[in-house]
């Protein structure tokens, strides 16, 4: 499947890549939110994160978790937020899976915004009792 990482990958499209190894690689976003804004992704182009097995996930988060570090120090932002999506329903704009690296700051325009419904604890442990970790 081609996507616009594939295709950044192959180098048809211009990026400033910060990392890249044989099964990940990092990249600042085109479309900065705020300076430091960075993409983390599989070089293979998994749609989502419940596509790839466990250890590319935890792989994935490893390297988020070293770039969110890296922008820290560079960038020294109020506040990170590290966002990843699954499906146009949960926000993915783009189907090949991927972890957003986002510098924040009071006041810089990004909301996150969801209609908090309580349940109650009755409901709360029927929906627990329905998750199964394999």
């Amino acid at each position: 499947m081609e996507t616009v990482f594939t295709r950044i990958l192959a180098g048809e499209i211009p990026a400033a890549i910060i990392h890249r190894d044989a099964r990940l690689f990092a990249f600042m976003d085109a479309g900065q939110l705020n300076p430091g804004h960075v993409l983390v992704a599989p070089c293979e182009p998994y749609a989502t994160l419940l596509d790839m097995d466990e250890d590319l996930a935890a792989d994935l988060m490893r390297l988020a978790h070293r770039v969110a570090r890296a922008v820290q120090d560079a960038f020294q932002p109020a506040g990170l937020t590290l966002l990843q999506a699954n499906r146009p329903a949960g926000w993915q704009t783009v189907p090949h899976a991927h972890i957003h690296v986002l510098p924040r700051h009071e006041d810089d325009g990004v909301g996150l915004v969801w209609p908090r419904k309580d349940p109650g604890i009755e409901i709360l442990r029927e929906y627990a009792a329905r998750i199964r970790l394999n």
